[in-house]
């Protein structure tokens, strides 16, 4: 059981006008006293303040993660720190330890793990694919009938169709954030020995550890006390909303006083307005449809247009994805899984975007094809290194950083 009450809750936003996307809440220990107590005991001190705190971050409550900040053990305490704290997130111990969940765990009940892998699979396939249109002008003596056309095609459909399919769970993740205080930390101490943190999972509201009902909630095993508050992170500037237990489409009013102000809802809505155009080159790029386009008018605006527009949409969403983990907007935070997750889906979101571009310009073989085709092949890859990282993110529900706070 912890208590925040007595202490201040600092809050950051990259922008002023939207919800607050990051919250330190300091975490301080409270006792721990042998059940078989009975007897009154003398009023234990004060318990001191150590400088550990429960992250919340409006992405990580998407994603059911829980992150919890300690600081940097002072040169002698290095054993007492590696006592009371679990091993930071960024260790080689712990990281290794992420990489084996990514195949040793399937966790087909959370959302969070389904977006990742889904797009992880659709990003395979624009790998694929960018190997059919490129590999022939790269090397041409690698080409088989049919490879860029049927091949190239089919692929391209095939992706745009998954990342369009991964692009609505996106935005059933964000419409079921969860909305309530969970922080998934405590701090307890007993007599004469060091605090020790560790994780409530059984306390846990996020939908995520739910095997029983995709996207349901479950109620808290332990008492809700075991919380620092029960409001909002974000209640200072939106009203906590009365939902059912799942949410497939919200209100005009929840969109109106909650999700429109939401960085990271709107982050996948540009990434689902985007995937959605973004499919019709998809379809357009079908052998068949592909041969109806027969003017060029017809193939700019069927085809290349889609990509341009539906591109920029990917290159809007990474952007804003970079910035909800951002303390301040203008400040890069490369320390954190969600924003490489953003930067890597950016450098995938810009080839997508310039392969259209440079589509208006093709010259039937020459330099501009090669360019625009290379386009897609980085940004083929760029987007599976973020899908990666995000696939392994989703698995880390409960991080530990070490550092200083930013205040």
């Amino acid at each position: 059981m912890t208590n925040t009450h007595s202490h201040p809750v600092h809050t950051f936003a990259p922008f002023s006008f939207l919800n607050p996307t990051t919250r330190y809440h300091p975490i301080t220990p409270t006792p721990s006293l042998p059940k078989e107590e009975q007897e009154p005991s003398p009023p234990a001190p004060p318990l001191q303040d150590h400088g550990i705190y429960h992250i919340w971050r409006s992405r990580d409550n998407r994603k059911g993660r829980h992150a919890a900040l300690v600081p940097r053990p002072t040169p002698g305490a290095e054993k007492m720190a590696a006592a009371t704290v679990p091993r930071p997130t960024n260790s080689l111990a712990e990281t290794l330890k992420g990489l084996a969940k990514m195949v040793t765990r399937f966790p087909v009940w959370d959302v969070s793990y389904d977006v990742a892998v889904v797009f992880t699979l659709g990003s395979i396939v624009w790998v694929i694919n960018a190997f059919f249109v490129w590999l022939p002008l790269a090397a041409p003596s690698t080409e088989f009938p049919g490879e860029a056309d049927i091949g190239g095609g089919w692929t391209a459909f095939i992706g745009a169709t998954i990342f369009e399919f991964g692009s609505v769970l996106l935005m059933l993740e964000a419409v079921n954030e969860n909305q309530t205080a969970c922080f998934g930390w405590a701090l307890t101490s007993a007599l004469e020995s060091a605090p020790h943190l560790h994780p409530l999972k059984d306390s846990c509201r996020h939908s995520h550890p739910n095997r029983k009902s995709w996207l349901s909630r479950i109620e808290s095993k332990t008492s809700p006390t075991s919380s620092p508050t029960h409001s909002l992170p974000n209640s200072d500037v939106s009203t906590p909303l009365k939902r059912p237990d799942r949410t497939w489409l919200p209100t005009p009013t929840e969109l109106t006083t909650h999700y429109l102000r939401e960085l990271g809802f709107l982050a996948c809505l540009a990434q689902f307005l985007g995937a959605t155009v973004f499919w019709i080159s998809g379809f357009t790029a079908l052998p068949q449809i592909s041969a109806a386009l027969g003017t060029r008018a017809a193939q700019n605006g069927a085809y290349w247009l889609p990509q341009v527009v539906g591109g920029t949409g990917f290159v809007v969403s990474s952007l804003l994805f970079m910035v909800e983990v951002q303390e301040r907007w203008y400040i890069p935070a490369p320390s954190l899984l969600g924003w490489h997750v953003g930067f890597w889906n950016l450098v995938g979101a810009i080839g997508f975007t310039l392969c259209g571009a440079l589509g208006f310009g093709e010259d039937g073989g020459g330099p501009v094809e090669y360019a625009l085709t290379l386009s897609t092949f980085v940004g083929s890859w760029a987007f599976l290194i973020g899908s990666v990282v995000q696939w392994y993110e989703s698995l880390d529900k409960y991080p530990v950083l070490v550092g200083e706070v930013p205040f």
